[in-house]
């Protein structure tokens, strides 16, 4: 189908077994496998090394390159300035008491992102950057995920 396979693999779910193969399946002399499901990271991945010789490669995409020393700060910033639109997605905020209603409304998809108020920030003052981090100089905020 691709003639000599594909230019670009890539591996969503995690399997070291569905990663050897992504890489298979890759072009011989430039195809690119990226790895980006999570496996349990002690499971070995076997490919040849002659075909990495030959120019196939493999990369890694965890949170799709981000780094978080470096970047976080830079998306905090423009969070500050405006400049990143995320208050939409937030649906819900709660203080810390309310927690486990929180976990209630993510779990039953009810909720997309919610807000957990620490020390009661919300009353006390806004979220800034500070020395190049997120901060509150009151109050510590915290975004709550659920993942499965």
């Amino acid at each position: 189908m691709t003639g000599g396979g594909a230019d670009y693999c890539f591996e969503c779910i995690g399997s070291t077994s569905v990663m050897a193969e992504a890489f298979q399946s890759s072009r011989k002399g430039w195809g690119k496998t990226v790895v980006l499901g999570v496996s349990n990271g002690v499971a070995p991945m076997s490919i040849p090394s002659h075909d990495i010789l030959m120019g196939r490669s493999v990369v890694g995409s965890l949170f799709g390159g981000l780094k978080p020393k470096a970047d976080i700060p830079i998306l905090a910033q423009k969070y500050v300035d405006k400049e990143l639109e995320l208050d939409e997605f937030v649906t819900h905020e709660m203080g810390f008491n309310d927690i486990n209603a929180a976990f209630d409304l993510l779990t039953q998809g009810k909720c997309l992102r919610c807000i957990i108020w620490m020390d009661g920030a919300r009353e006390n003052g806004s979220v800034g950057v500070e020395n190049g981090r997120a901060c509150n100089a009151k109050a510590r905020l915290t975004s709550l995920s659920y993942r499965d």
